[in-house]
């Protein structure tokens, strides 16, 4: 593939999605190939390249996870040991889920656990204070029972690794994985962001005009919290280096059937985006017969994705800074990348006609314990609306991204339960309608998370 044609569409596909920065890497059989359009900034624009620093939000989940198997690999976890083993002071809503909940079940999202904690302001930010309050999220199904999508599951890993090895978690997983696997420019700390060049988030104010996003993580500044699961910050340069790691041997840092053990599927998933189940971490999807192993990640205004085919030892990476169109723009890059350099192409399927009777059904309001998520009748079609909840914005002294506003979506062939959003900055995102015993209507699954039905249409 000439350098001149990846170009152009990294550049054509940053103009179409109205996105200020795109920068696109690509690794084939060993070689690296880089393309990026535009700026880190709006307000201050410098150009943006491939070793220009983007919120990596929930990719670095992939570098928490790998840093439990060498843990694993060297005896100091046991992956199917309960977490309370590492983090004795654990307390959940459910006392027998916190007794029961073991590290693989927070490693590949069958914990139970809601999708995270918010930040109330209180504490000193650490992990310890994050677990402190635990207690407080809901837990959503029986450990192992199915897979829900959870951000603080990831926390709480980072709270194990801290304990087993007595470091902070940055510390911790700098010296377990990313100095070892060459990453000198993923970092956590804001203070080693300014050193380099990096990209600002965007979002679209009420006049549709993009604006900088704050605060620049999207959660407060010095929360620690959240870093395991969502808080690293890399470039395209680094993450092509992550999946070279992922693809090679381990390189004396841990075993090679380590490594292969986290692409093997140890839960399904359902009607999901995000693939087919989860390994340890990492999203496993079929495309055209391909198997992919990969990892997304939103924040505030900056969005990430890193796709990796290993039978074909092929990666792409894609990191843009505007919200809510970095998500479908990213798409767009990767399914383009595995057209034209592999030969596979994805398709989204098709959603059947309006069904009145079955879009009525489903209507109602659903909630996780940050977002709610609204699913209406509209004339002749059925829509989906997410956004943060309403007293948690007001009660928030930072800001905040914006909502997904209604956007059609259909059902898809089948069941009758599994549905696509045809339009919008979800656009493509699939799930499901799960249902108790008698056949009601109980939950939706959005980005493999789980919202449960709180009301019915008014």
């Amino acid at each position: 593939m000439p350098q001149e044609q990846l170009s152009a569409f990294v550049a054509g596909t940053a103009k179409e999605f109205d996105v200020p920065g795109l920068a696109v890497g690509i690794l084939m059989d060993g070689q690296e190939v880089y393309a990026s359009h535009g700026v880190t900034s709006l307000a201050h624009p410098l150009p943006v390249d491939e070793h220009t620093l983007f919120h990596l939000a929930s990719v670095t989940k992939t570098f928490t996870a790998t840093a439990l198997m060498r843990l694993a690999a060297e005896g100091r976890v046991e992956l199917d040991a309960p977490v309370r083993r590492y983090v004795p002071e654990l307390k959940l809503a459910d006392e027998a889920a916190a007794e029961r909940i073991t590290v693989l079940n927070l490693l590949n999202h069958t914990a139970g656990l809601d999708w995270n904690l918010i930040e109330d302001g209180q504490g000193d930010g650490s992990l310890a204070a994050f677990v402190a309050r635990m207690a407080d999220l809901p837990v959503i199904a029986e450990p192992g029972a199915r897979a829900s999508y959870s951000q603080a599951g990831y926390n709480l890993l980072g709270r194990v690794i801290e304990k087993v090895t007595g470091l902070s978690f940055e510390n911790a997983v700098t010296e377990l994985v990313l100095e070892p696997a060459g990453l000198p420019d993923t970092v956590f700390d804001l203070d080693d962001v300014v050193l380099r060049r990096f990209a600002t988030g965007h979002n679209r104010d009420e006049n549709g005009a993009l604006k900088a996003a704050r605060p620049w993580k999207g959660f407060r500044p010095g929360t620690r919290g959240n870093n395991p699961g969502g808080g690293a910050v890399s470039s395209v340069a680094d993450l092509l280096r992550w999946a070279r790691f992922q693809l090679g041997d381990g390189g004396g840092v841990l075993p090679a059937e380590a490594l292969h053990r986290m692409r093997e599927q140890t839960v399904e998933l359902r009607s999901s985006t995000l693939g087919d189940g989860f390994g340890i971490c990492w999203f496993l999807r079929e495309v055209d017969g391909v198997r992919t192993i990969g990892h997304g990640g939103s924040g505030n205004g900056q969005f990430a994705e890193l796709l990796i085919v290993p039978e074909r030892n092929f990666a792409v990476v894609a990191l843009s800074n505007a919200g809510p169109e970095g998500y479908p723009c990213n798409q767009s890059v990767l399914r383009w990348a595995l057209e034209h350099y592999l030969g596979v192409a994805e398709r989204d399927p098709e959603p059947l006609p309006y069904d009145e009777a079955r879009a009525r059904e489903v209507a109602g309001r659903y909630e996780i314990d940050a977002m709610n998520l609204d699913i209406a009748t509209d004339g002749d079609r059925l829509t989906l609306a997410v956004g943060i909840k309403p007293e948690i914005r007001a009660a928030s002294d930072t800001e905040m991204p914006p909502d997904y506003a209604a956007a059609a979506m259909g059902f898809l062939p089948g069941d009758g339960d599994e549905y696509i959003i045809t339009e919008g900055g979800l656009k493509g995102q699939r799930g499901f309608f799960s249902r108790d015993a008698n056949g009601a209507v109980t939950g939706v699954d959005l980005a493999g998370r789980l919202f449960g039905r709180t009301s019915l249409p008014s």
